[in-house]
């Protein structure tokens, strides 16, 4: 749980930070540079800690591997409470670092707010069918599964972001909420990525040639982070590839 607080931490600290200082002085960070960074914090996370919690760093995330039966049920509050612990006390320190701005790179529609609810629930699809390929699938590089979950992060934010501001993450908008005091429509933030996810698990799933996992196969591989598994799954593939050679 500790790695997961950390891991969601340094991503609200540097998504946000550059959002804020972005909507206070374009000059100083580009909306361009603040997706880039968003992306690539993600991507630096999963190799730093993916090998250990998974890195989620989004409740969204964790509630659709579950769903998806690639994470265990009874570890869901303890992954979402981290996360947005992790997310609030970033959002403060921002707060104390950035001052004077207020806005802390809290995410609000720019037009309506059915809008931003429509662009976050793509935007997150896109970023979860891509990590359910990356984190589950056998068959896939695991070794990208960073790089590829980052670049996702990044190219939808670069659209998401002047509609929406490009969450794709409830405890990334309900940590800097809380420290800016601004709730605007926090509930497009909350139930758009969560469809999100859920809608891009599950199309992952539909679409994979592979047979389902059976009920003991489950019980075991549920218990591990869904990146750790992956991780795990192409390493015995790989000795069970070098024991046929010899």
């Amino acid at each position: 749980m500790v790695s997961e607080m950390l891991a969601t931490f340094m991503l609200v600290f540097v998504t946000c930070g550059s959002a804020a200082l972005s909507k206070s002085d374009p000059s100083l960070v580009s909306q361009l540079g603040a997706s880039v960074a968003g992306g690539l914090i993600v991507t630096v996370m999963i190799y730093a800690v993916g090998h250990i919690s998974g890195a989620h760093m989004n409740p969204a995330v964790t509630l659709a591997f579950a769903v998806s039966r690639h994470f265990p049920w009874i570890q869901v509050p303890f992954y979402m409470v981290s996360q947005i612990s992790g997310a609030t006390v970033a959002s403060f320190v921002l707060r104390e670092v950035l001052y004077p701005i207020r806005n802390l790179g809290t995410t609000t529609p720019s037009d309506t707010a059915t809008k931003a609810l429509v662009v976050e629930i793509v935007v997150t699809f896109c970023m979860m069918f891509v990590t359910s390929a990356v984190a589950t699938d056998t068959r896939a590089v695991g070794e990208l599964a960073g790089l590829a979950v980052g670049s996702s992060v990044c190219i939808t934010s670069i659209l998401a972001g002047p509609i929406s501001g490009g969450s794709m993450n409830p405890a990334r908008t309900i940590g800097p909420a809380i420290a800016s005091k601004r709730f605007d429509s926090i509930w497009v933030y909350v139930i758009g990525p969560v469809l999100g996810t859920l809608l891009g698990s599950v199309s992952y799933d539909f679409i994979r040639l592979n047979e389902k996992p059976t009920k003991a196969q489950f019980n075991s591989d549920c218990r591990l982070p869904s990146l750790k598994l992956r991780r795990l799954q192409s390493q015995e593939k790989g000795n069970d590839t070098y024991c046929d050679n010899i």
